[in-house]
């Protein structure tokens, strides 16, 4: 590749990047808009700062998420998941229909138990505190990873409680990390277009940033691809970086390209994220955050397991957990599977030349 023919700005800006420089939310955005050899040589700096900040270790965790309710008040645009009270196919599991499920993980040697469900009018945090509890019964050990922001948000209006009260309440019923989703993303305009009746932006940081003052680490996540332009995508990320540098408290990003084929709102869009899309996304992450947030992961559910792989030589560096069950990717219309093994996993990684190794929730190599 010769550098002389690529764009001196966009030279200068993945430059700046792979130096560990700080980038405005306008230098991201040159770097969502690469194109051709210009992402090439994105990826290729990505890569290499990937190496340089985190080495040539590719992490995956041995997880089972359950997904405890499909009933929903939100009414998103992109979700094919959410079902209103009395739908024939909306549920709630009972405590007995979780457990079946938790001795599943258990039996499959899951280190950790990802819980989300549906905002449903019906969901109290009496059910999120019993559910913790019945877990930890089960398998005391086990990392417990579980309800959004949103869910959080819901929960605490319910019950007429603070953010804090409710998230203090969930910590000592076992409650150990939280799912940073419902972020879509983090611009008010977009929100209102695809989840007008979810919280706001300024909420979604507010409960992420109360939950890691607390000692509660939660991930981060970006849900791109629908109505949203690179500069708020962007904004985005750059939003993401100045949360992590004020707390330390994020995990990982994973970044989820919105899954076109049954949302509602898919008629209305050309159509779903490019290959192309995902890789620099992921590049652009990474120049983006640099050290202060080492971990991001791709998403094989929603991306697929072969181009997941690919994104793991443009920056990121952890496969995501097993799962075990996925029901909200599935009911969008992914076809990239629910479950995987850690055989599997393990593979992809060693075919990429790169070593694999089993994490638990929080980064610490195990296996």
């Amino acid at each position: 590749m010769e550098l002389s023919e690529l764009d001196p700005t966009f030279k200068e800006t993945v430059m700046r990047g792979l130096r560990g420089e700080r980038l405005s939310a306008q230098e991201v955005e040159i770097l969502l808009a690469a194109r051709g050899r210009e992402l090439s040589m994105l990826t290729v700096a990505a890569d290499a700062l990937r190496g340089k900040i985190v080495g040539n270790v590719v992490t995956y965790v041995v997880n089972r998420n359950i997904n405890f309710t499909n009933v929903c008040n939100c009414k998103c645009a992109f979700c094919g998941f959410a079902r209103n009270p009395g739908d024939p196919d909306a549920y709630l599991l009972t405590m007995e229909q979780v457990m079946d499920k938790v001795r599943q993980a258990k039996a499959f040697g899951a280190t950790e138990i990802c819980t989300q469900g549906g905002i449903s009018p019906d969901l109290d945090i009496g059910y999120l505190v019993e559910l913790l509890r019945a877990v930890k019964k089960e398998m005391p050990a086990v990392h417990i990873h579980g309800f959004s922001p949103m869910e959080i948000d819901h929960v605490a209006g319910k019950a007429g409680l603070s953010i804090k009260e409710v998230l203090s309440i969930l910590a000592e019923s076992g409650l150990n990390s939280m799912p940073g989703t419902a972020a879509e993303i983090l611009v008010d305009r977009v929100r209102k277009i695809i989840c007008p009746n979810k919280i706001s932006s300024d909420r979604w940081e507010e409960i992420v940033v109360t939950a890691h003052r607390m000692g509660i680490p939660t991930t981060s996540t970006m849900m791109y691809g629908t109505v949203e332009t690179l500069a708020e995508r962007a904004r985005h990320l750059v939003r993401i970086r100045t949360i992590q540098e004020g707390t330390h408290g994020f995990t990982e990003f994973v970044p989820l390209p919105f899954i076109h084929g049954l949302s509602p709102i898919s008629p209305f869009l050309a159509g779903p994220p490019s290959g192309a899309d995902d890789i620099r996304t992921i590049a652009a992450a990474r120049l983006t955050f640099g050290p202060i947030l080492p971990n991001i992961q791709v998403s094989w559910v929603k991306m697929g397991r072969k181009l997941a792989q690919v994104g793991l030589g443009c920056g990121a560096n952890d496969f995501g957990g097993t799962l075990m069950e996925e029901n909200i990717s599935r009911s969008a219309g992914g076809s990239s599977g629910t479950s995987i093994t850690p055989g599997e996993i393990r593979q992809l990684i060693i075919d990429l030349g790169r070593t694999a190794a089993q994490r638990d929730t929080l980064y610490r190599i195990i296996g």
